[in-house]
């Protein structure tokens, strides 16, 4: 486990040396909070709660995540430094697990600043505070979840750009597959589809988070999906190390 912490320890340093972490963290804190208050019509509602907050999280997530995610491994692969990774005395899940530890570690704490709207809604009424800790544990799954796909897609290319892409793809689906607007449609016309859909959606998986509920069959999914891609991250390292 050595090894796994050593990269742990490189990877999330790496993000504070560059200015890629404050960044992300200032756009997705100012992005939360003006859809929170705009779009999530927070005061208009009359109910102290982060829903608006919890219902906008996988969309940010949806475009933040993958720009995180297409430096993991295409960078290496283009600086060629790589091959050194991979000749350092660690397995090669240690390397793969590393630096998903370390993204998701880092969106935990852009997560984690995001307190107060947490303080703000305590001030404003008497909200469940049960319910708002497991929607931001919900939160955390699906930044795992997007990560995940993001690290495997960064893993088969060296281009960032078409890591973004496809990876922004991927997140879209997962996202809008349990969307309303997805679900009736293949109801009425493919109703196994709409099923599928709504297994495979990331948001109908975070709508019992929000809700207060952690489902054993909710935090098997996320963990069933995360260890999935990662394995799959994994493949593809060990087939494309040459490259």
């Amino acid at each position: 486990m050595g090894g796994l912490v050593t990269v742990f320890r490189r990877e999330l340093a790496g993000y504070f040396a560059t200015p890629v972490a404050y960044v992300f963290i200032v756009i997705f804190l100012v992005m939360a909070g003006a859809l929170t208050f705009t779009l999530g019509n927070f005061f208009a509602r009359g109910q102290a709660d982060l829903q608006p907050f919890f219902t906008f999280v996988p969309w940010l997530f949806l475009f933040l995540v993958p720009a995180l995610t297409m430096r993991l491994w295409a960078e290496e692969r283009r600086l060629g430094t790589i091959e050194l990774l991979l000749t350092l005395p660690l397995a090669q899940w240690e390397a793969v697990v590393g630096k998903f530890l370390a993204a998701w570690a880092f969106c935990a704490i852009a997560l984690a600043l995001t307190f107060p709207l947490v303080i703000t809604v305590n001030v404003l009424g008497n909200p469940d505070n049960g319910v708002i800790l497991t929607g931001y544990l919900g939160c955390l799954m699906v930044a795992g979840a997007f990560l995940a796909v993001g690290a495997a897609i960064s893993a088969l290319t060296k281009n960032q750009v078409i890591a973004f892409v496809l990876a922004v793809a991927a997140c879209f689906f997962l996202t809008a597959a349990g969307s309303p607007v997805v679900t009736e449609f293949l109801s009425q016309r493919v109703p196994q589809l709409a099923d599928i859909a709504r297994g495979i959606s990331i948001t109908e998986r975070l709508g019992g988070f929000t809700r207060g509920v952690i489902s054993a069959r909710d935090v098997v999914f996320f963990a069933s999906f995360m260890a999935f891609f990662l394995f799959a991250n994994t493949i593809a390292i060990d087939q494309r190390k040459a490259d």
